[in-house]
């Protein structure tokens, strides 16, 4: 809710500024239906795929390497920081390419990438005995696992930003406030569907069939689909006028920000020159290297940074279905498919919340309905932690008397 975008006057708008054309909203009720139609559909293929993977990732880890999490683990810490350390590249490109050019960028990438992870994954389950016949080979295979998976990710990002913080905002500009609303909770309403029902899907594949079947289930399904994505979402694009005229308007936007930047140079150059001596303007020299570093500066001067902060440490108490948690409960003996319908269980949590948030948001406004949803998730969080606390009790006072005893018949 504060990660990437910042709620307005009961719209969503980009956190560095809406590529919409301005516009009135006293437009027509509501969009094209088939439009929409076809955009919610091309984003349930896309999302089905990346679902997939996210859960039976670390399922296929444990089983490449029997016994041990250390692969999981390494995947989920290239996974994540690549996220982190590139996410604001991959910003900076959908802000300069156009539309159809990240929209081409972004599905070529993703499908490929899941395309070599599964083939790389299937590889190395069917051939188990390749870490002691061609150690090289195995680790080859698993470097390629990884990075595909993190190339997946970063492309993944590049088209959560581009259709749910680009085009549904370019979509609905024209339109009553209320379109927004609803917009923004179907296609949210469609990524927690699949990851209710991809999961369950390769749960029970991993369980009936094989790992194996199910990781060249995945890469046969980016072959499949993304031919049919890539036509869902031109059409769209062809017929909504307002998202081709938003494009040229950023393309324009940003042709006067660069010359503007061209002639203000060697003015910046005098003054830092001025100031070479300043120890504060050297360290942000050294630290504008960072790809991630200006992205962070412009995020804390919004007015959402602090809340965004905020959520992001109570997230940092919750355990969630992550991959590492997904195989650490298989490597303790639970099958898979269980593990898929508990998951399922939790997003079908999520689904309500889509159902209930316009309404709620309609009786009490933006704020109310994210300050409500927030204090609900740590009062959420506390009770499980009193529990939690309750159990452990009783067994440390019951260890207590034992090691009293221990030690009194070892001094006796």
């Amino acid at each position: 809710m504060g990660e990437d975008a910042a709620i307005e006057g009961g719209q969503l708008a980009p956190l560095l500024g809406s590529r919409s054309p301005s516009a009135s909203t006293t437009g027509s009720p509501s969009p094209d239906a088939s439009l929409l139609r076809r955009l919610y559909t091309g984003h349930a293929l896309a999302r089905w795929g990346a679902r997939m993977w996210e859960f039976s990732v670390g399922l296929y880890m444990i089983r490449i390497w029997p016994g041990s999490l250390l692969f999981t683990a390494i995947y989920g810490v290239v996974e994540s920081s690549s996220v982190a350390v590139f996410g604001p590249i991959v910003g900076t490109l959908v802000d300069k390419l156009t539309y159809l050019q990240v929209l081409g960028l972004w599905l070529l990438v993703q499908s490929l990438s899941f395309i070599v992870a599964g083939a790389s994954v299937t590889a190395l389950l069917v051939y188990d005995d390749l870490k002691a016949t061609s150690f090289p080979v195995f680790m080859a295979l698993v470097i390629v696992t990884n990075v595909s998976g993190a190339l997946a990710a970063l492309s993944t990002l590049a088209g959560t930003i581009l259709i749910e913080r680009e085009w549904v905002v370019v979509i609905s500009s024209r339109h009553p406030p209320a379109v927004l609303t609803g917009i923004n909770s179907v296609v949210r309403r469609i990524d927690l569907s699949c990851k209710l029902l991809a999961p369950v899907f390769s749960g029970l594949v991993i369980s009936f069939v094989s790992a194996q079947a199910s990781a060249a289930a995945l890469a046969l399904w980016n072959v499949a689909s993304v031919g049919l994505e890539y036509w869902l979402f031109v059409s769209v694009y062809n017929g909504v006028p307002a998202l081709a005229e938003s494009s040229r308007l950023m393309r324009t936007a940003d042709a006067t920000e660069a010359m503007l930047l061209s002639s203000s140079s060697s003015s910046e150059k005098v003054a830092l020159t001025e100031n070479a001596l300043d120890w504060r303007v050297r360290m942000t020299e050294q630290l504008s290297i960072i790809p991630c570093w200006e992205s962070w500066v412009v995020y804390l001067r919004q007015d959402v940074a602090l809340p965004g902060v905020a959520l992001a440490f109570l997230y940092f108490t919750v355990l969630s279905f992550g991959t590492l948690m997904t195989a650490t409960l298989d490597w303790k003996g639970i099958p898979a498919y269980v593990i898929s319908l508990a998951r399922g269980f939790s997003a079908i949590v999520g689904i309500g919340a889509t159902l209930l948030y316009p309404v709620v948001h309609s009786w009490v406004s933006t704020l109310r309905t994210g300050l409500w949803s927030i204090w609900m998730q740590r009062r959420g969080v506390g009770v499980d932690a009193d529990g939690r606390r309750r159990r452990v009790a009783p067994r440390a006072l019951d260890v207590r008397p034992r090691r009293d005893a221990a030690d009194a018949g070892r001094r006796a």
